[in-house]
């Protein structure tokens, strides 16, 4: 592996070059699609939509004289995947998604409609982030730590309970390992991302929540959500007050985890240049780098090389 995350995001700087460049010279020779789409798994309102949204906005009218977003969502990001497999490769639909959906699911799921090394074009990594744990008003106040709130769910098991934006997620996994740890079972309740999720937590229908620290972070103002936990292996700079797991104690829940932007295979060398040059100089630049990071995400961007060298190591 000759890339890392790191390294990745240390490329911002490179990858600004691009903004400099324009769009309009990273279309010239290209007419602009009518409408060129952004498709995601995931509900509107999080952090994956987000994503989508703020760079598709920098993509107008250069690459598209339209760019918009269609949220796919169902079956934890699965329709999304099968519906982009699909697509002709022409560069006018790119697929936003999450690392588990293409590293994780293979290995717990008999079946998939998508191979992801065979289905998909790897076009850029968009940003990195954290995960974080959260409680709402269905756990007591008194409640202030994970290792807390476990000892509390191990007590009370009828509140053993936490949501996550899809089954067979990274969240998901989070979340099942930090039961693990003390012998609690928390019963584990997928919806179609995080939002969704964290309505429930915060009607009470859910007493916990492990997603995109992003996706938490919009909702402390409410008054009504704590985070306990984060999942990196440092303290999270989004949420600077909160212990990893680790410094709670916990072992082996220690993950970070990338969205990336993928085309239908079969695209031609042209057609991912041209979607890699307009993803990353959107991904470049200022307002959507600061954009981003108000809803917990680190922007960075990669070659298509180097996000298939990442996809088949992780």
């Amino acid at each position: 592996m000759t890339i890392t995350r790191r390294q990745l995001l240390q490329q911002g700087g490179a990858a600004a070059l691009l903004a400099g460049i324009g769009q309009h010279a990273l279309a010239q020779g290209n007419a602009p699609f009518e409408t060129a789409r952004f498709i995601t798994g995931f509900a509107a309102g999080g952090t994956s939509d987000t994503l989508c949204r703020r760079v598709a906005v920098k993509m107008q009218p250069d690459y598209g004289k339209a760019v918009v977003v269609e949220n796919r969502t169902g079956a934890g990001g699965q329709i999304a995947v099968s519906y982009v497999k699909g697509q002709p490769a022409d560069g006018a639909t790119i697929l936003q998604t999450p690392t588990s959906i293409l590293t994780i699911y293979p290995h717990i799921y008999k079946k998939l409609p998508y191979d992801p090394l065979v289905d998909l074009t790897p076009v850029t990594i968009a940003c990195q982030f954290d995960f974080g744990f959260a409680v709402g008003p269905a756990v007591p106040a008194s409640v202030k730590s994970v290792p807390e709130f476990l000892a509390w769910a191990k007590a009370n098991p009828a509140g053993a309970n936490f949501g996550s934006p899809a089954a067979g997620s990274t969240p998901h996994f989070i979340g099942a390992l930090l039961g693990k740890n003390v012998g609690v079972d928390l019963k584990h309740a997928a919806y179609r991302g995080t939002q969704p999720a964290m309505l429930d937590l915060l009607g009470g229908n859910v007493s916990s929540v492990s997603g995109p620290i992003g996706d938490i972070t919009q909702h402390l103002a409410s008054g009504k959500v704590r985070i306990l936990g984060v999942s990196g292996a440092k303290r999270n700079r989004f949420a600077p007050d909160v212990p990893t797991f680790e410094e709670q104690g916990i072992k082996n829940a220690t993950h970070s985890e990338w969205f990336a932007f993928l085309l239908p295979a079969k695209a031609s060398p042209d057609v991912v240049a041209r979607a890699n040059a307009a993803t990353r100089a959107a991904l470049a630049q200022k307002d959507v780098i600061d954009g981003l990071a108000t809803f917990g995400l680190e922007a960075m961007s990669s070659t298509p090389a180097e996000l298939t060298e990442l996809l088949k190591k992780d």
